[in-house]
């Protein structure tokens, strides 16, 4: 008799434990992907040694920064339900902007670096109003911009790259230095989560996104709200393009395929950022493009081919979408 009650009292409690560390993983879905990043370095670091070496974190850390950088502003729009598919171009565009004004009509670089940025915020500023105030799908409304900016940097350029303006230090703070883009990915990261979680423009966003119609007649301005992540997005998309160029010394018109775009939507996605908007952090962003670099990293010194690569992407994808839907039925029967 003793025994029986024993293991009834038992069972609830690892009951509730299981329940307690589901609920965990539900309200805070970046544990999750914080997992499977470790739980891949520690995979490829016992495959190959050289994984965790000096130069191969270097390269890491380097490669990882436009992918950072625009999965995390992608995910305020995703969150407020739009969508940016020119950001890759927007990410090509303004270091060709900021050369053409450098080069031919001799401004000073911080001059040149503003005329780069603010090119990008009017193409964020025509997709939001074309998007919010025409009506038009933001997918079309992007792709539409994708192909408008994709021919515009070859026929700026004549199809082929230039040099980024000579050393001195702003370059050098800009993305010469070795770290530079890594501190600045950090920084904008930190800045971008900040104002998702502790400020009056993020509550605004996750409500744009959750229920436009509510929103609105609370008094929310969701046409703003909207406008705003777009510019944002096109413009930081563009800083980080700037900050790439003055990496590789090199401005390349063709820099802004639609490989980096869509990376960077997976990014987001996998992080725990619902297409469908309402849901989202940019720490779950980043640490989705973390693991994407990671596999893509682990898998180059593995010597396996990008194809492979694309598979275990998909599935990543699915699997993430697959999770979304369960942990939004989750929320809405009230166990999140």
């Amino acid at each position: 008799m003793s025994e029986t009650t024993a293991q009834d009292k038992t069972g609830p409690k690892e009951a509730g434990i299981g329940g307690r560390l589901l609920g965990v993983l539900v309200r805070v879905r970046e544990v999750s992907v914080l997992i499977v990043a470790v739980g891949l370095v520690a995979y490829f670091q016992a495959a190959n040694p050289a994984f965790l070496s000096e130069s191969n974190i270097l390269s890491l850390a380097r490669f990882a920064v436009p992918y950072v950088v625009i999965a995390s502003a992608l995910c305020l729009l995703l969150i407020c339900g739009e969508l940016d598919l020119s950001v890759g171009q927007s990410f090509a565009f303004a270091p060709i902007v900021m050369y053409l004004a450098y080069d031919r009509f001799f401004l000073v670089l911080p001059l040149a670096v503003i005329a780069g940025l603010l090119a990008v915020a009017l193409v964020g500023l025509v997709n939001g109003v074309i998007t919010v105030y025409l009506g038009v799908s933001s997918l079309i409304t992007t792709l539409g911009m994708f192909f408008l900016l994709a021919g515009l940097n070859v026929i700026l350029t004549g199809g082929f790259p230039a040099t980024t303006p000579d050393t001195n230090t702003l370059t050098q703070i800009l993305g010469e230095y070795s770290w530079a883009g890594t501190i600045w990915a950090l920084v904008i990261v930190a800045v971008l989560q900040l104002v998702l979680s502790r400020t009056r423009w993020g509550l605004h966003t996750y409500a744009t996104g959750g229920n436009p119609l509510g929103s609105r007649e609370a008094g929310v301005g969701v046409s703003r709200i909207k406008i705003g992540n777009f510019i944002m997005c096109a413009t930081l998309g563009g800083f980080v393009g700037i900050i790439e160029s003055f990496r590789i010394n090199s401005i390349d018109p063709l820099a802004g395929g639609p490989d980096i775009v869509l990376l960077c939507i997976a990014s987001a996605v996998i992080g725990g950022t619902a297409l469908l908007g309402g849901i989202g952090t940019v720490t779950g962003a980043f640490l989705g493009a973390l693991v994407l670099v990671i596999l893509r990293n682990g898998f180059t010194l593995q010597g396996i081919d990008s194809d492979t690569f694309n598979v275990v992407l998909g599935v990543a994808i699915l699997v993430a979408m697959v999770l979304n839907v369960y942990i939004a039925r989750l929320r809405g029967a009230g166990r999140a």
